[in-house]
């Protein structure tokens, strides 16, 4: 039996394997450079108490943030005051999309969620030649950057009549109520990010398609142009990049790039990867 956890600052997939299909549960995110060591050793103690300490041959954790090597001591020195374990990999959240995308294949790895993120992958390790920036400044071809575009307009009278008057139907689009979501809500780039799938419903009308193709394209531009794409295939993850699929394909083809594949979330080429 083998465990498998790909953890986000949200929540923690877990798959157990041994069983057709492999079970699924669900546990708090873990992000251990956000959140203090002992909170991620205590929901990793947690899950695996709630999993019955079982036998593994294997767990392999993928958490978001820096896996530096203090890090990865303390927590495979928890797992095995835990439980009775073979092998244990630890690793972050861009390993995780690498190994689900690539496998075990050279490629650039593409993460297009509410931010965004890129690396080349050897087929062993990742190599990050170009920094994302968060939200703010950068996360181009992210949903979150997407969100921002889009109410830079509004606020300034730029966005169509018909999708305006939609926009303020279905949300606050009040400029005090814009600046209080963006400013001051606790999580302020989810929700820039949960505008996307409202503007991706106004695709056909051309002010959201350019849009929507320029934010793409100036992720192909900053991000992507950094890396050999005349060689190596792009792999995709990422729930947003998955939903736009069709699109983001269409701009890598214009701009001479390859697609390698999507997966919506790593934990299925993960699965594949351990199998």
């Amino acid at each position: 039996m083998k465990i498998i956890v790909e953890s986000g600052a949200t929540k923690s997939d877990w798959r157990i394997t041994g069983t057709a299909p492999a079970q699924a549960r669900l546990f708090p995110g873990m992000n251990v450079s956000t959140m203090p060591l002992d909170h991620v050793l205590g929901v990793l103690s947690d899950a695996l108490e709630a999993l019955g300490r079982p036998e593994l041959e294997g767990i392999y954790l993928y958490v978001a943030g820096i896996v530096t090597p203090p890090v990865r001591e303390a927590l495979e020195g928890r797992i095995r005051e835990l439980v009775k374990v073979g092998e244990i990999d630890i690793q972050n959240d861009l390993v995780a999309a690498a190994r689900a995308v690539c496998g075990r294949s050279e490629g650039i790895v593409a993460i297009l969620g509410t931010g965004s993120n890129t690396c080349f992958y050897d087929g062993k390790t990742v190599s990050q030649k170009v920094r994302s920036g968060g939200y703010i400044i950068g996360d181009e071809g992210g949903g979150a950057c997407l969100g921002k575009l889009f109410l830079a307009d509004f606020i300034k009278g730029l966005v169509p009549e018909v999708v305006a008057a939609d926009f303020a139907s279905k949300f606050d689009a009040s400029y005090a109520g814009i600046v209080e979501n963006v400013y001051r809500s606790p999580a302020p780039a989810g929700f820039l990010g949960s505008l996307a799938p409202f503007i991706l419903s106004h695709y056909s009308d051309p002010y959201v398609k350019s849009l929507v193709d320029g934010n793409f394209q100036s992720f192909v531009d900053r991000a992507l142009r950094h890396y050999d794409t005349r060689r190596y295939p792009v792999g995709v993850v990422g729930g947003f990049g998955f939903a736009c699929r069709e699109i983001f394909s269409r701009i890598c083809t214009e701009n001479g790039l390859c697609i390698g594949g999507f997966e919506a979330a790593p934990i299925n080429g993960l699965l594949k990867y351990h199998n």
